[in-house]
C-alpha cells in the first residue's frame, strides 16, 4: 500500500473525520437557483466550491500561474473540457485547490463561492464519449457460470488471460437521482415454448466502480499498463442495471444488448485517482496462468468498500480489494488492438462480489437466480427489483492519516414499463 501524509487541515469548518474532507475533493457539475448554469463545483465537507469562479479570481490575480486556463475549463457545463487538459494540469489543479481551501489568505476571495450541498443541483459530470463495461471479479464470473452452466467450468477458458468487456450504450447513463424505466423487450424461459414481449420481470442492479478517462489518443495507438494513470481521472460508482430475462434471450452469439442499454446509473461526485493513493492495493495474484507481457505492470487495485441499499435495508457490502483485474489492465487491454480514448471515456469494473453471499454485488447472485429471496426491514421480499424499489450505493475508501474517503452515492428507483 502506498503511504502517504497525514491529514491536511482546513480554514472551513469540516471535521477530521469527514468523507469528503481536504484529502477528497471531488469534482461534480452543480448548478444554483441563482445561476442555473451548470459548471463544475468541487465538494469540500457539506460545501460546494464554485470552482471556475474562484480560478477566475486566482488568474487575474496571477496566483493559478501560466498553466491552462482552468477558469474556462470549469465554466463548461461538464468535466470533459478539463479532462482534455492532461495529467499534469490535474495535478497542478488539485494542489491549488488544496491550496486555497487550507491557506487562510484565500478565506475572503473564496467563500462568496461555497454553497451549502442542498442549495445546488447535481448534474451529469461528463459528457459520456464511449462507455465500456468489464467482468472483471473472478468471485462474480464464477457465481454466474454456475447459475447458468452448472455442469460446465464456472470460468469461460480465456477468463484470466484477459479482462473480458463489451460496449454499452453512453446515451443512456444518467446521474444519481434520476428514475430508470422498467425496459421492455423479448424474453424466453426454458420452458417458454416461444419468446414473447413485455417488460422485464427479472431487473437486476450490479454495483460496480467507473473509471472517467482523459487525455485523449490517437486510433492506433496503445496505452500501457504502467501509462494507465496519466488516463485514469478519477472513480465513480456505477450501477450497471441488468433485465436478466432480457439478457439471457439475446446474449447469444455477440453478448450483452439490450438487457443492459437502457440505463447505467453513476454517482455525481468523480473522486480523483490522487485521491485514492491510500487505498492502492496489490492484485490478488495472477501467477497461474501468468498474463501476457502487455497485462504487466503498476497493475494497482483499490482497496474501495461498497455498500448495497434496497429500500433503505443494506442487503451487500462488496469488497473491490479482491478484483482480479486492474483498472489499469483494462484500459490497457481497451487501447491493444489500437482503439482511441476520447476526453470522457468511462468504464466499468463488472459487478464487484466476494465469496460469502454478503459480498455479492448482484440480486442475480444473492438470491441465486431468484430461489433464494432476500427478506427486506419491511418484511417484504425480493427475488429481483419491483416497481416503485429504489436501490442506493455508496463506497469509501482509506485516506491518508486513517481518514477515509467518501465516493458519493448511486442511487435510482424504478419506474412501472412504458
Amino acid at each position: 500500500m502506498t503511504t502517504t501524509p497525514g491529514p491536511t487541515k482546513t480554514w472551513l469548518d469540516v471535521p477530521a473525520d469527514h468523507l469528503f474532507g481536504i484529502d477528497n475533493l471531488p469534482y461534480g457539475v452543480v448548478s444554483t437557483t441563482a445561476d442555473p448554469t451548470p459548471r463544475v463545483g468541487v465538494r469540500i465537507g457539506d460545501l460546494v466550491l464554485d470552482a471556475g469562479a474562484v480560478a477566475a479570481i486566482g488568474r487575474d490575480a496571477g496566483q493559478v500561474g501560466d498553466g491552462p486556463d482552468l477558469a474556462t475549463a470549469w465554466q463548461t457545463p461538464s468535466l470533459n473540457a478539463f479532462l482534455a487538459l492532461g495529467r499534469p494540469a490535474w495535478t497542478a489543479a488539485r494542489a491549488w485547490l488544496r491550496e486555497v481551501l487550507t491557506d487562510e489568505v484565500h478565506r475572503d476571495g473564496v467563500s462568496p463561492h461555497l454553497h451549502p450541498l442542498e442549495d445546488v443541483r447535481m448534474h451529469l459530470p461528463i459528457e459520456v464519449a464511449d462507455y465500456v463495461d468489464f467482468y472483471a471479479s473472478e468471485d462474480h464470473a464464477s457465481n454466474v457460470g454456475k447459475i447458468f452452466r452448472p455442469d460446465n467450468a464456472a470460468l469461460p477458458p480465456n477468463w484470466k488471460h484477459l479482462p473480458i468487456g463489451y460496449h454499452g450504450r453512453s446515451g443512456t447513463v444518467v446521474v444519481s437521482g434520476t428514475d430508470v424505466v422498467r425496459p421492455t423487450g423479448q424474453r424466453k424461459g426454458p420452458a417458454d415454448p416461444a419468446p414473447v414481449y413485455g417488460p422485464s420481470i427479472r431487473l437486476d442492479i450490479e454495483a460496480e466502480l467507473g473509471y472517467v478517462v482523459g487525455g485523449s489518443t490517437q486510433l492506433g495507438t496503445r496505452i500501457s499498463v504502467d501509462d494507465a494513470s496519466d488516463h485514469l481521472f478519477g472513480v465513480v460508482i456505477l450501477n450497471d442495471w441488468s433485465a436478466r430475462d432480457i439478457q439471457a434471450w439475446e446474449y447469444v452469439p455477440l453478448g450483452p444488448f439490450l438487457g443492459k442499454s437502457f440505463a447505467t446509473t453513476i454517482s455525481a461526485w468523480v473522486t480523483p485517482l490522487e485521491a485514492l493513493d491510500a487505498a492502492r492495493v496489490p492484485l490478488p495474484g495472477q501467477s497461474d496462468p501468468e498474463v501476457l507481457p502487455y497485462l504487466r505492470g503498476d497493475a494497482f487495485g483499490l482497496d474501495v468498500h461498497l455498500e448495497v441499499a434496497l429500500n433503505g435495508t443494506v442487503v451487500s457490502r462488496p469488497e473491490h480489494a479482491g478484483m482480479y483485474w486492474s483498472p489499469a489492465q483494462m484500459l490497457a487491454h481497451l487501447t491493444v488492438n489500437g482503439a482511441s480514448v476520447r476526453d470522457g471515456d468511462l468504464f466499468g469494473s463488472g459487478t464487484v462480489s466476494g465469496p460469502q453471499r454478503e459480498t455479492r454485488g448482484s440480486l442475480l447472485e444473492l438470491t441465486w437466480n431468484g430461489t433464494e429471496p432476500l427478506t427486506l426491514a419491511d418484511g417484504s421480499t425480493r427475488g429481483f427489483l419491483e416497481d416503485g424499489d429504489t436501490v442506493t450505493m455508496t463506497a469509501w475508501a482509506p485516506g491518508p492519516g486513517g481518514t477515509r474517503i467518501g465516493l458519493g452515492e448511486a442511487t435510482g428507483t424504478i419506474s412501472p414499463a412504458r
